[in-house]
C-alpha cells in the first residue's frame, strides 16, 4: 500500500514549529448505511488501534450511528472526541456535512444543503470529488457554490485525500481546483470496513473538535492517505455485500413476513427514541427561528455570534464578502480578453 501525502505541516508527531498536530478521520460508514461495524465497534477500534484524536461517522444520509457514537465517547470518558457528520445526496452529487445538529434532507438543490449545513454551524466539505464510481461532484457544481453570492453558501474545504477507488480518481483534478479556489484539502478514510479507520486522515493544529474547525476556517490543514490495492478492494466489497444480504434479508422478514425484525442501525431503541425527540426539537426551534427573523441569513448572523466556532465562520463569510467585491472590481477594471 502506497502512501499518499499532502502534508505541509509536517508529520501527525509534530509541525516544524515543533507541536504537536492533531489527527481526524471525519469520514466513516456505519451498518447503520453500507458500513460494516456498529458505532461502539467503530469507536473501540479508533480509541485502541489508531492514534486519531477526531472521529465522525458520515453513514448515508442518516446521523443515528454518528450521535450514539458522540454519546458513547462522553459516556466513557474517551481520549478521541466524535462529531456528527452525514454524507447526504444532493442533486449534484455526494455532500459532507460535518457537525451536524439534525439530519439533512436527501436531493435537495446543492445550494440549499450547503446552506442548511451552514445554518447548523456546520462545514460543508465536497467527498471524493470528480469520483466516477460513485456520485462525486463534478467541477460546474463546485464552482456554482465557489460563486455564490448567499453568505450562507460557500465550500469549507475538499476532500483530497480518500483512498477508495472512488477518492483515488479524482485526487489530482482536487489538487488542482483546491488551489485555484483558495481552499483547504483534507484527508478521510471513506471507510467501511473497521480495519480500514484512519487509512486516509487530516492533520491539524491542536487535537480538539474546536481545533479542527479553526484550521478548517484558517486554511491550516492538510490531508494524508495510503492507497488500497486491489486485492484490499476485493476484501472489502466482500464484507460489504455480506452485510447487504443481512439488511436485505431483515427487510423481506420485516415487509413481507411481518415479523417485525427493524433495520440494525447499531443503537439501542432507547438511544433512537431519545435521539428523535432531540432531533424534533431542534427542528421546531428552528423553524421558529426562521418564521420569527423572516430570513434565513438574519438568523445565521445571530448564531454566528455565539457558540464554538461561530464566530470564526462570521468573520470569514465577512472575509469571502469582501474578495468577492474585490474581485468583481477587477473584472470592471480589466479589458475584455
Amino acid at each position: 500500500m502506497k502512501p499518499v501525502d499532502g502534508s505541509h505541516l509536517g508529520t501527525p508527531e509534530g509541525s516544524p514549529r515543533g507541536e504537536r498536530l492533531g489527527k481526524a478521520d471525519l469520514h466513516i460508514h456505519s451498518i447503520a448505511s453500507d458500513g460494516t461495524a456498529s458505532a461502539a465497534q467503530i469507536l473501540d477500534y479508533a480509541e485502541n488501534q489508531t492514534d486519531l484524536d477526531l472521529i465522525a461517522i458520515a453513514d448515508h444520509e442518516r446521523i443515528e450511528a454518528a450521535v450514539e457514537c458522540q454519546r458513547l465517547a462522553r459516556e466513557r470518558g474517551s481520549r478521541v472526541e466524535v462529531i456528527v457528520a452525514e454524507e447526504v445526496t444532493t442533486r449534484s452529487g455526494h455532500l459532507l456535512g460535518v457537525f451536524l445538529q439534525a439530519r439533512l434532507r436527501r436531493n435537495q438543490r446543492l445550494e440549499t444543503t450547503v446552506a442548511e449545513i451552514h445554518e447548523q454551524g456546520g462545514l460543508a466539505i465536497v467527498p471524493h470529488p470528480f469520483s466516477a464510481f460513485t456520485l462525486g461532484m463534478r467541477k460546474n457544481a463546485i464552482m456554482r457554490v465557489h460563486l455564490s453570492s448567499d453568505p450562507l453558501v460557500y465550500w469549507d474545504a475538499l476532500e483530497g485525500f480518500n483512498p477508495s477507488t472512488a477518492g483515488r480518481y479524482g485526487r489530482a483534478a482536487t489538487a488542482r481546483i483546491a488551489a485555484e479556489l483558495g481552499l483547504p484539502l483534507v484527508g478521510n478514510s471513506d471507510a467501511h470496513t473497521i480495519d480500514t479507520i484512519g487509512d486516509g486522515h487530516t492533520l491539524f493544529p491542536g487535537t480538539t473538535a474546536d481545533d479542527y474547525r479553526r484550521a478548517i476556517l484558517a486554511g491550516t490543514t492538510s490531508g494524508s492517505c495510503i492507497t488500497w490495492g486491489a486485492v484490499r478492494e476485493v476484501m472489502i466489497y466482500g464484507l460489504q455485500v455480506r452485510k447487504q444480504a443481512h439488511d436485505v434479508s431483515r427487510w423481506g422478514r420485516r415487509n413481507l413476513l411481518r415479523d417485525d425484525a427493524p433495520r440494525d442501525l447499531g443503537v439501542p431503541p432507547d438511544q433512537l427514541e431519545l435521539q428523535r425527540e432531540r432531533e424534533l426539537s431542534y427542528i421546531r426551534e428552528r423553524d421558529a427561528r426562521r418564521k420569527s427573523s423572516g430570513s434565513l441569513d438574519r438568523e445565521s448572523d445571530r448564531e454566528a455570534e455565539s457558540g464554538p466556532g461561530r464566530r470564526l465562520l462570521a468573520i470569514r463569510r465577512r472575509v469571502r464578502a469582501r474578495s468577492m467585491a474585490a474581485a468583481r472590481r477587477r473584472e470592471a477594471e480589466e479589458p475584455p480578453a
